[in-house]
């Protein structure tokens, strides 16, 4: 089995607007046109099975849409082949990150994205800590952007050394770093996050990364900490599944990074489609 464990969709009603405006405020191209059709069809052409949906709460007022949506989402894809399963969002500045955290729960949510750069955070905030903390303790997993936004590259709002200062007073349990846990600061990442109890996703990597430096994170790290992802639409599934296919040449650590690790985080969304398909084997 093959999970994508990052990936974007938007309403279909204003997918053409938003991908046309962060190609132009990022400077990059889409690999498909970010709706949830357009994920489906990538994740047959590229042979992904399951693709996890990272919805942003850009303001805390979006929190219920963006959430009721999420749950939504998960209902209609719960016995599908190729299936989509969202996480959950909350914004820093929540009235009371408390009750929405458990929100997220209660709609069967397994985790929540947080981003920085969009929300205007800085991550060692007290603000995210507190979120992180009670994450945790409702089990659910959390995954943050990490290192330079390719859109906003003068501000850097989680630096290797912000997560670390967060690891130290918090210790979030089940954090996901996206971007291999920092996009463009990877020197840091080696010195500062291998061997920490965080999970990177490889995210945004392919053709940024430098191979020998991906290998050298991966050795310190352990395959088992390392989650297949590539930020579709802005990384192509197709084309980030052969770049590291090329890579790791281990087939326990490449099963590893391609599906096992997240079967450890997000098992109940996986477990009915592998009953499905060892009934059909």
């Amino acid at each position: 089995m093959v999970v994508d464990f990052h990936t974007h969709i938007f309403p279909e009603k204003i997918a053409g607007k938003t991908i046309a405006y962060l190609e132009e405020k990022a400077h990059i191209k889409s690999f498909c046109d970010g709706t949830e059709k357009g994920l489906v069809k990538s994740m047959e052409t590229a042979g992904v099975d399951v693709s996890v949906v990272l919805p942003v709460v850009t303001k805390p007022e979006q929190f219920h849409t963006i959430n009721i949506f999420a749950a939504q989402l998960n209902e209609k894809y719960r016995n599908r082949q190729a299936r989509l399963w969202s996480f959950g969002g909350i914004h820093p500045d929540s009235p009371d990150y408390k009750a929405e955290l458990r929100m997220v729960k209660e709609l069967g949510l397994l985790g929540i994205k947080l981003h920085p750069d969009y929300q205007d955070t800085y991550f060692d905030d007290i603000k995210y800590m507190r979120i992180l903390d009670y994450a945790s303790e409702l089990g659910l997993v959390s995954v943050v952007h990490a290192g330079v936004d390719v859109g906003f590259p003068d501000n850097v709002r989680c630096t290797p050394r912000q997560i670390c200062k967060v690891i130290e007073d918090v210790a979030p349990e089940n954090l996901v770093l996206a971007h291999y846990g920092g996009f463009d600061m990877w020197e840091d990442v080696e010195e500062l996050l291998t061997g920490k109890e965080v999970y990177l996703d490889t995210s945004f990597t392919a053709g940024y990364i430098k191979d020998e430096v991906f290998l050298n994170i991966l050795k310190k790290h352990g395959a088992e900490r390392i989650l297949f992802a590539t930020d579709s639409p802005w990384s192509g599934q197709k084309e980030s599944l052969q770049h590291i296919r090329g890579l790791v040449t281990d087939k326990n650590d490449l099963s590893k990074i391609l599906g096992q690790n997240a079967g450890k985080l997000i098992g109940p969304a996986l477990a009915a489609l592998s009953d499905k398909e060892e009934k059909t084997c």
